[in-house]
Order: structure tokens, then C-alpha cells, then sequence
């Protein structure tokens, strides 16, 4: 199997902080820059996985980027630039600590709650007599908390403002660019045969301008289904073709794990891996009609860690 990055320990000139979440090692450099490496960790049900999968931070940094480029005119956002195929180097931002998630199907996590009777999320009704994988007829905004460990938990417009973590002025440009940036989503899926399903957005603030942050549009944060497939699909109640990491956590399911304290994560065997690593691969190319290109990832630490030097040296921003 090819390399694969699950750990980096860099040290950069003004190096002030260190923040390792579930895929990205974030450096901050003087609370002026940030550099996020997209690793090859995979996470799910809020447990990073044993084993890294090969190209999977490539995929995710280039498709956010690509995604970030193409929603600049929406909402301002934190890249500066990517030196490297499995970095994004922008501005730092104090990051609010919430997750928008926007939601334009009912599947996943949400047809698993309206499964057990619930008829709200996240303070949003939601109506009666759905199946699995319908269309909602508006798309909605179902937030959670960004815990730094442990599970993300579900929370209301609401709960968000009455307990300061967002004003309700903030707040409303959230909402707002949430949907815009899940409209211009939805489009350019559509343009290559994909249907954006659900995703999250993560902002941040920079003195009084608020950024979009982090990720967009990757298969960590995303699903997507084949648009061809979908109605046939719904139709015959058949569950869809979804390019997404819901199979790896289905997997994970089918294995007896789902999270929860004392279960043991599967053996996740080299086939596994590379099937997940081709899924990511596929994601990529549908959503952005562009063939990949395997970078040599046989030093690829060392690569990393030099375009990010020499960008930092040549950074006068």
C-alpha cells in the first residue's frame, strides 16, 4: 500500500500553537496564519480509524480548495493559498462553535432520528409520512456543537443565541450564507451528475468580517447521490448510490461498531482500504469533472513540510 499520512510533528518559524483534530493538524503561525494538513486519517461515529487511506487528504484539500474558489463572490473565506496538494494555508480566524449543517434529503443521521418517531431536528419540523432518502421540500439548517472532543451534539437556532455562543446578528448571516453557499453546492453537482444531499459549513471570525472555514464540499463534510439513479432508485425503495463516507460507517455498522463504549473497530484488511481510497478517488473526479493525480507520496512528509517552508518564507502578506 501506498504511504499515508496520519501524523505530523512539524515545526515552522513563528510557530504558536498546534491544534490536531480528527483528519487536519492545524498550525497556527503567529495568530496571523493558519496551515491545515489534510491527513490521511479517516474518522467515523467521531473515532479516527486505525489505518490511513492513501490520497484521501489530497482528495479532501483539493476539492475544498477548488469549492472555496468557487464560492469566494458568496461569503469571504480563509485561503490564502495551497502549496501543496494536502495543504491550505490561510487567515487566522477565531472559529464560532457551531457547525451549520444544511440538509436537503432526509437520510443518514436525520432518517435514523425520524426512524425512532421524532418529527423535529434541531428545533426544524419536519413532516409526517417521509421515506428514506425523500427530498425535504426546503432545505434546512440543522446546527450542532464543534465539540474539540468527543460527539458533536445536535442544538437549536435558539439554544445557539440564548447561550452567547453566536449573537443573532451573526447568527442570521450564517443561516444566510449556508444557504447560498448549499444553492451554488447543488448547482455545480448537478453540472456532473451529482445530487449535494447534506453538508456542513464551519465559519470564523477575523476582526468584524466572518469567514467560511475549514472544508467544503468534500466527502468528509458532504454526501452526494448519482442524479441519474436517484428517482429510480426512491421509486423502488432501493437505497441509493451514494458517494459520501456513509458506506464507511455502514461497514462499520455491519461490523458491530458504532461508537459506543466497549466496542472494538473492525480489521480494516488492505482491500478495505483501497476501496475506500478508490471512493474518494471517484468522489473527486464526479464532483469535479477532472481526472486525479496521485502525487508520489513516497516521502511525502518531507514534501509537505518543505512547500510549506518555502511558502512561508516567501509569505509577506
Amino acid at each position: 500500500m501506498t504511504h499515508a499520512i496520519v501524523k505530523t510533528d512539524f515545526v515552522f518559524p513563528g510557530l504558536k500553537s498546534v491544534y490536531k483534530g480528527k483528519v487536519r493538524d492545524v498550525y497556527n503561525i503567529n495568530d496571523q496564519l493558519l496551515v491545515m494538513v489534510a491527513s490521511d486519517r479517516i474518522s467515523a461515529f467521531d473515532v479516527v480509524l486505525p489505518r490511513g487511506i492513501p490520497y484521501k487528504g489530497q482528495v479532501l484539500n483539493q476539492i475544498a480548495s477548488k469549492f472555496l474558489d468557487a464560492t469566494s463572490d458568496i461569503v469571504p473565506n480563509w485561503k490564502i493559498a495551497s502549496p501543496d496538494p494536502m495543504v491550505t494555508i490561510g487567515h487566522y480566524c477565531t472559529p464560532f462553535p457551531v457547525e451549520m449543517i444544511i440538509r436537503g434529503f432526509l437520510t443518514g443521521s436525520s432518517w435514523r432520528t425520524y426512524k425512532k418517531g421524532a418529527r423535529e431536528i434541531c428545533g426544524v419540523p419536519v413532516p409526517g409520512g417521509m421515506k428514506e432518502h425523500q427530498r425535504f421540500p426546503e432545505p434546512i439548517i440543522t446546527p450542532t456543537t464543534k465539540a474539540t472532543t468527543g460527539h458533536d451534539e445536535d442544538i437549536t437556532r435558539d439554544e445557539i443565541i440564548r447561550n452567547g455562543l453566536v449573537s443573532a446578528e451573526d447568527y442570521a448571516l450564517l443561516e444566510q450564507y449556508t444557504l447560498k453557499l448549499f444553492e451554488r453546492g447543488s448547482q455545480i453537482a448537478a453540472e456532473h451528475g451529482l445530487i449535494l444531499v447534506d453538508t456542513k459549513y464551519e465559519f470564523g471570525k477575523a476582526g468584524d468580517t466572518i469567514y467560511l472555514i475549514d472544508e467544503i464540499h468534500t466527502p468528509d463534510s458532504s454526501r452526494f447521490f448519482y442524479a441519474d439513479e436517484y428517482e429510480e432508485r426512491f421509486s423502488k425503495g432501493e437505497q441509493q448510490k451514494q458517494l459520501s463516507k456513509e458506506f464507511v460507517r455502514e461497514w462499520l455498522m455491519d461490523n458491530g461498531f458504532q461508537g459506543q463504549e466497549g466496542q472494538q473497530v473492525p480489521e480494516m484488511t488492505d482491500e478495505f482500504v483501497k476501496s475506500v481510497s478508490d471512493r474518494y478517488i471517484e468522489l473527486y473526479e464526479q464532483v469535479t469533472g477532472e481526472s486525479f493525480v496521485k502525487v508520489d507520496a513516497a516521502n511525502v512528509l518531507g514534501r509537505v513540510e518543505k512547500n510549506i517552508h518555502e511558502f512561508l518564507k516567501s509569505y509577506a502578506g
